[in-house]
């Protein structure tokens, strides 16, 4: 057994914990993997007059330049979050020849290309299995077991706050306010929730898992971001009677003919989809390749072990490297530049609820809008809803592009007898 492998860990605070506890109760069976142990050597702190039990017996600093500047620590594990001074830490802690482990969503999906450089530059590891889906193993595979496959298209339910709500307002027809503030009583949702229901926190998650899975940058900007709080009980029980779940998925889909289309919205998913039975808190990823056809990762996305669990590996994998004097075996992946696809050009089937004028010859007229806008329609039905001297008519197109959905909405709200758009949704029907 070699010498202990020093590592410091940059907060101390949810995830922080839990690095703790999993070194702590896994210590042997980790170093007998490693063929070394593992010493946590300090801790960064913000404020050094709060006490923590867990930190008990552990150096403790407020001071970065203390870990920089200590020769013996090998491996700095950050999980403060945010994107400052986050970022600027761990490029300096691996400008000073230590690997960086991290679960910092924000970090990878805007400035992955400075860490993979820089880490490139000092021959250190750079790691990052817990930025995406918690505990669940998603960049390892991607990176590593799934790299004889074409990715075709990587999906997946990436925000656990969000999915919770879905599931609730499905399960109970909840009306968005409400279970919001129940996510919020229970602690699935922040105070400010927008980086949740607006769908950036899956942004994130979609940019950095398009970039591993197609092999190039794809940067925040880069993807199309729709939320959850249009989202109605009604559009819920349509989709129940069509067959479908409502959910917000992050899509990612490589095209040779149309480019990488990269976003995140909500969903009809039918309900034999594999993602459809991904309920409350769960994140999953489906993943499609040439060569092992449909492959699913399923599992916690978020909490303190979860994601602890995926650190930790990082963490291990680093650790054989120093014991066996390798680094950076798996470098950025991102060795492609392949165009974008706008997000006009994207193919979608569609639902769309309309609000109109109860009197004959209305069908006809908004068939014949659609029509003249190149868009097919798989199912037109007038709904039970009942709205006094109104209708409520609910469309399924088949697939289309998204430019001409929404040049068919603005012919559709021009006529005098549609009186309100209420939902325009996509319906997901690839399988295979």
């Amino acid at each position: 057994m070699e010498k202990p492998i020093k590592f410091a860990l940059l907060g101390s605070g949810t995830v922080g914990t839990g690095v703790i506890k999993v070194l702590k109760e896994n210590a042997h069976e980790i170093a007998a993997r490693i063929g070394a142990p593992l010493e946590l050597a300090k801790v960064l702190v913000r404020d050094m007059e709060k006490k923590r039990p867990q930190l008990a017996n552990i150096c403790v600093t407020d001071k970065i330049e203390e870990i920089l500047e200590d020769p013996e620590i090998s491996i700095v594990i950050e999980v403060m979050g945010g994107l400052h001074p986050a970022r600027e830490y761990m490029l300096r802690a691996m400008e000073a020849g230590k690997s960086v482990v991290t679960a910092n969503k924000d970090v990878v999906a805007q400035f992955g290309k400075d860490m993979f450089d820089m880490a490139e530059k000092q021959d250190v590891d750079f790691l990052f299995e817990a930025s995406v889906g918690g505990g669940i193993p998603i960049i390892t595979p991607l990176k590593q077991c799934l790299t004889a496959n074409k990715i075709t298209e990587v999906m997946g339910i990436v925000n656990g706050t969000t999915n919770y709500m879905l599931t609730k307002m499905t399960e109970c027809g909840m009306e968005y306010d409400a279970v919001l503030k129940e996510a919020q009583e229970k602690g699935y949702a922040e105070a400010d929730p927008s980086a949740d229901v607006d769908g950036l926190d899956a942004a994130r998650k979609a940019a950095i898992l398009a970039s591993l899975a197609f092999n190039t940058r794809i940067q925040l900007s880069d993807v199309s971001v729709e939320g959850i709080s249009k989202i109605t009980p009604m559009d819920i029980e349509y989709a129940k009677e069509l067959g479908y779940v409502v959910k917000l998925l992050a899509v990612g889909k490589d095209s040779p003919e149309k480019g990488v289309d990269v976003r995140v919205h909500p969903v009809f998913l039918p309900m034999d989809h594999p993602l459809a039975s991904v309920h409350g808190v769960f994140n999953a990823i489906f993943v499609r390749g040439n060569a092992i056809g449909e492959a699913m990762f399923y599992g916690p996305g978020a909490g303190s072990l979860p994601t602890a669990s995926a650190v930790m590996a990082d963490v291990i994998d680093v650790a054989r490297d120093i014991v066996n004097k390798t680094f950076g075996r798996i470098r950025c992946t991102c060795y492609e530049e392949k165009k974008l696809c706008p997000l006009e050009d994207t193919k979608s089937s569609y639902y769309v609820r309309l609000l109109v004028d109860d009197k004959s010859g209305v069908l006809g007229t908004i068939a014949t809008v659609f029509g003249n806008e190149g868009v097919s329609l798989k199912s037109v039905v007038q709904t039970k809803q009942s709205v006094v001297e109104h209708a409520e008519i609910v469309a399924i197109t088949h697939e289309v592009e998204h430019r001409k959905i929404l040049c068919a909405l603005e012919g559709l709200e021009k006529l005098p007898v549609v009186d309100e758009i209420r939902s325009m949704i996509r319906v997901e029907n690839s399988r295979g």
